[in-house]
């Protein structure tokens, strides 16, 4: 998956950008959420496979000290650009890393908000396993993470998608608290034929881990 987005940031066919763009607003009402009884500076957020870095410089906008991970140095450059072109400041950092070893990258620990917008359901079970256990090694103890999917199916060159199901055995000692669809009112019709669907999940309210 990952040399597939590494030509794809090199040729520039970055269908994913277009999609996020025509979400941004129903992104920030969930972003809203997570800030609900918290205080400015709201903690440490986590863009996990950020690409170009947009939602890690709206967090950092937004009053989060916000960190993006991806593997594809390409995209990783461009969200560093990005950055100091909008004058995102020292609220936002881009690192190059796998989100399948996050305790081995430059990350760092204590995140209270992680965002997963079409990661998690493009890999292996043994890669989700894996994610799933860095995410917990990196999050703090009441953390929520916000997690985009589309349902699973053969789709040709798409993410093979993730259930719920899927979601809760990768995530154990996390408990999803809210399972919505996605608005695919501005997404082309292959992503609306995926049926995404945001996870809510809590690791307060999962069983201990």
């Amino acid at each position: 998956m990952s040399l597939g987005y590494t030509i794809a940031y090199r040729i520039g066919f970055t269908p994913w950008e277009r999609a996020g763009r025509a979400g941004a607003k129903e992104l920030s009402s969930l972003f809203e959420r997570e800030e609900t009884d918290r205080g400015v500076p709201f903690g440490r957020a986590l863009d996990l496979g950020c690409g170009t870095g947009a939602h890690t410089i709206e967090l950092a906008g937004r009053g989060w000290q916000a960190t993006g991970i991806d593997m594809v140095p390409r995209a990783v450059q461009m969200a560093r650009q990005r950055a100091a072109a909008a004058g995102a400041g020292n609220g936002v950092r881009f690192i190059r890393g796998d989100v399948t070893a996050l305790e081995a990258s430059e990350a760092g620990t204590g995140f209270s908000f992680l965002l997963d917008v079409g990661c998690f359901h493009g890999l292996s079970d043994s890669q989700r396993t894996a994610m799933a256990r860095g995410v917990s090694a990196v999050a703090s103890k009441d953390a929520t993470l916000l997690l985009l999917a589309f349902q699973p199916g053969r789709r040709g060159p798409l993410p093979r998608g993730a259930s719920r199901a899927d979601i809760m055995t990768a995530f154990t000692g996390w408990a999803v608290v809210a399972d919505e669809a996605a608005d695919t009112s501005g997404m082309p019709g292959p992503l609306k034929n995926a049926a995404p669907r945001w996870y809510r999940l809590s690791r307060a309210g999962g069983a201990p881990s």
